[in-house]
């Protein structure tokens, strides 16, 4: 029983079903059946809560986000579809927070150990939601590795899911409303939403590029004595 208990067994049943639903989403595709095989009969109300528990299931499985966002807005337009959106994100960044927490944590944190892994998990458990909403805000770091970088950091829930649910409102919008005006590529309404997806996204390099050295420690790190580093 302590066997299973153990943190290398249950980092290895986390690395097991990360596989399992990289395999799945390559294999089944979901990020289609939500927008393909989507029921027509269903009404508004769970139609909407629905697709907010599969988005956050297909989120956790790694199925890019600009899809399903794309996707809920052409099933329920704006509005519907960027609170269907920001719910499934949540839903699957908690998901994933806990997965990483609860199975691999305890095995991962005597490995951050090198300067960039040091530096990320210093800001996330200093300034967790200042931090976490920056990295939300310009999607500069992919999703899944903020939610598995932040689990593994001191990181408290609510500061993580309250900063995931508000920076991810206006890349999440741009993308909804893309989706629901997708059929008028020319209109005004639909160029402006790809301007802005276009525009973050420089915006989001530029400022990483430029706050590159931030992550780096002023001090090196020291293991047994050695000292890593430039």
């Amino acid at each position: 029983m302590s066997f299973l208990l153990a943190p290398w067994t249950r980092l290895s049943l986390l690395v097991v079903l990360l596989a399992s639903a990289g395999v799945c989403v390559v294999l089944y595709e979901p990020q289609r059946l939500l927008a393909d095989g989507w029921p027509p009969a269903l009404p508004a109300g769970p139609a909407v809560l629905l697709f907010a528990a599969l988005y956050g299931l297909c989120t956790a499985a790694f199925v890019p986000r600009p899809l399903l966002n794309l996707a809920a807005g052409a099933l329920f337009g704006s509005w519907l579809g960027l609170g269907a959106a920001v719910a499934g994100t949540v839903l699957g960044a908690g998901i994933a927070f806990g997965l990483g927490r609860g199975l691999g944590r305890e095995a991962l944190r005597p490995l951050v150990r090198g300067r960039w892994l040091e530096a990320a998990d210093g800001q996330l458990s200093r300034h967790g939601f200042r931090s976490m909403l920056a990295v939300r805000i310009f999607p500069g770091v992919p999703f899944a590795a903020a939610n598995y970088c932040a689990a593994v950091s001191r990181m408290r829930w609510l500061p993580f899911l309250l900063a995931t649910a508000l920076g991810t409102v206006p890349n999440t919008a741009a993308y909804v409303i893309a989706g629901s005006t997708a059929s008028s590529p020319s209109s005004p309404v639909f160029l402006a939403s790809f301007g802005f997806i276009a525009v973050s996204g420089l915006v989001a390099g530029a400022v990483a590029w430029r706050r590159r050295h931030r992550l780096v420690p002023k001090h090196p790190p020291v293991v047994g004595g050695v000292t890593f580093g430039p």
